[in-house]
């Protein structure tokens, strides 16, 4: 990010709603003007609570548009014209309410009415206390509006104004300006590619109560899919049990066990030209499994157990045309590990992280990775949001692709 003119001739419209991070909106604006776009700025009544219009009119040095009513300064109809002159718009943030207003279509305000009005791509970043994004009523709103091709950006987990602590939070500026990019400007190198990613963790049955499993989050993975969804691929995203919602336009495939898991990759390994296995599959399950709950009995209590399918390997047996890309989650000896992967596993390549690490573990909106080659080559990234990891990984990818 920071490259002079990457949104050159394109014009962001900016919507800003009534919400405590209405603040960072400003610093949002700031950066697309750094990056050559035209920006519009379109606040509600609410949102002028927070920040007052004539500091986004002084950074974007265009007026901003805060009532449906006013008289005209030209002769077009503005919310229209607005609209249609568009590269993108992007809502940061948004609240419950202007979700709500979109995704059931109610257009009674400026903001709204130009949203409606609006055939470019839609960017939303949502900001909230933790109960109101948690509400399902929100959340339905959310996955309709996914569902029919609007964007979402975070929000992120952290201390939110209202006093808890959780998810609701503006996701990072630099999130949100890489996001609008990627929307916008974004390439489609991967255009005609199909491409299997598996995500999450797998949960192997004890009895019809427990399960065995571990602390990822699919995040990752999710954030794979999505990036390459965005960059033409064809995506089929097989995913063990997770709070996420798939992004919209990928093939997702639920499964819940390690073999429930290799079964539904190998049905469709056959149609790809490259896999990307971020989950975190379970090595072992129980032997057998208790038809009646376990119940609690004097003395300890012995499980025996029998190894999984190991996916990755058995792809790299009957791997043709196809690019292999693994993942590592390793708690000491990264390389060393990663490596003796890539040459038992007949990878490509591999994406190994030290989950020990603060921002690198289960669960966390960054990563740290290491990529690592057959040859031996290791390239070592710095600490980024998983966004910005999966287009580090998918640019590799495409280097792949295109040395076969």
């Amino acid at each position: 990010m920071g490259v002079v003119n990457l949104l050159k001739d394109k014009c962001i419209v900016v919507g800003v709603t009534g919400g405590i991070a209405a603040y960072k909106g400003a610093e949002v604006v700031s950066r697309l003007i750094k990056l050559g776009a035209e920006v519009h700025v379109i606040m509600t009544a609410s949102a002028q609570k927070f920040v007052a219009p004539l500091t986004f009119q002084t950074l974007s040095k265009q007026r901003v548009i805060t009532q449906m009513w006013e008289e005209p300064k030209e002769w077009e109809v503005q919310h229209v014209a607005l609209a249609d002159k568009a590269s993108a718009f992007l809502i940061v943030p948004a609240t419950a309410n202007i979700i709500g207003k979109i995704a059931h279509g109610i257009a009674d305000d400026m903001l709204s009415t130009t949203v409606m009005a609006a055939s470019c791509p839609v960017v939303i970043a949502p900001a909230m206390n933790v109960h109101m994004y948690a509400n399902p009523i929100v959340q339905e709103n959310i996955t309709k509006l996914a569902n029919l091709g609007y964007n979402f950006v975070g929000p992120g987990d952290g201390m939110l104004a209202c006093g808890y602590t959780g998810k609701g939070r503006l996701a990072d500026v630099e999130q949100i300006v890489d996001k609008l990019v990627a929307v916008v400007a974004g390439k489609r190198d991967l255009a005609g590619r199909k491409l299997l990613i598996t995500a999450g963790p797998t949960r192997e049955a004890l009895d019809p109560v427990r399960y065995l499993s571990n602390h990822s989050s699919g995040k990752m993975g999710y954030a794979i899919a999505q990036a390459a969804k965005e960059r033409g691929a064809e995506v089929y995203l097989v995913s063990g049990p997770t709070n996420l919602t798939p992004p919209a336009g990928v093939s997702y495939i639920p499964v819940e066990s390690a073999r429930e898991m290799y079964e539904q990759v190998m049905e469709v390994y056959p149609q790809v030209d490259g896999v990307i296995k971020t989950a975190a599959v379970a090595d072992y399950r129980p032997k057998s499994i208790s038809g009646q709950k376990i119940k609690k009995t004097p003395g300890n209590l012995v499980i025996e157990m029998e190894p999984n399918p190991d996916i990755l390997l058995e792809l790299g047996k009957i791997k043709n045309s196809q690019v292999l890309v693994g993942f590592a989650a390793e708690t000491n000896d990264l390389t060393a590990y990663a490596q003796e992967k890539i040459a038992k596993k007949n990878l490509d390549m591999i994406v190994a992280n030290d989950v020990t690490k603060p921002g690198a573990g289960f669960g966390c909106d960054t990563n740290i990775v290491n990529l690592i080659f057959p040859d031996g080559k290791v390239e070592e990234h710095p600490q980024m949001a998983k966004e910005q990891v999966s287009q580090v990984i998918l640019d590799k990818l495409l280097q792949l692709f295109n040395n076969k």
